[in-house]
């Protein structure tokens, strides 16, 4: 059985219009959301095996913030440049990549690719990925190049406005 997880980055600032899209950091509340969500998961008893992120620096700061919640170091973060404004195909071959020994992934990506990628995997559909959110589904296959074709099962969706 693998589990993936679907994250999308936290809320980036805007507050410097020159900066290039890729530099954005967090803002206020994306740092807030990022360890609050990360700790929810936690909490929630959710195993995470690999954390693989775009490379822009909301998704990468995102990613950390889960990362060092789960006590892994941001250098063993998987880094995939191909995540950034990626379309929902890409994230087919990030996956495809994925050591076997890694049973529960986390994906740090960007809209719309995200959510694209999302409603292809199961009956389940979302209309946006919110800043932070996450869908979740499983698979029972012991290899990650077969996940394509495998049937998914939706597991959980979860974001920061979203009330328990």
């Amino acid at each position: 059985m693998k589990a993936l997880l679907l994250i999308r980055h936290a809320k980036s600032s805007w507050d410097t219009p020159s900066q290039k899209d890729f530099d954005r950091p967090l803002n206020d509340r994306g740092h807030h959301d990022a360890y609050a969500m990360a700790e929810r998961l936690l909490d929630k008893g959710i195993k995470i095996d690999a954390f693989i992120s775009s490379t822009a620096n909301r998704a990468l700061s995102t990613a950390r913030y889960f990362a060092k919640k789960y006590n892994v170091s941001e250098h063993d973060i998987i880094k995939a440049s191909e995540l950034y404004e990626a379309p929902f195909d890409v994230f087919y071959d990030v996956i495809r990549k994925v050591d076997n020994k890694f049973d529960s992934i986390a994906i740090f990506a960007h809209n719309p690719g995200i959510t694209a990628f999302a409603n292809d995997l199961t009956k389940t559909r979302i209309d946006n990925m919110p800043t932070c959110g996450i869908f979740a589904i499983q698979t029972n296959i012991k290899n990650w190049k077969d996940f394509e074709d495998a049937t998914k099962t939706f597991w959980f969706v979860d974001y920061p406005k979203l009330k328990e």
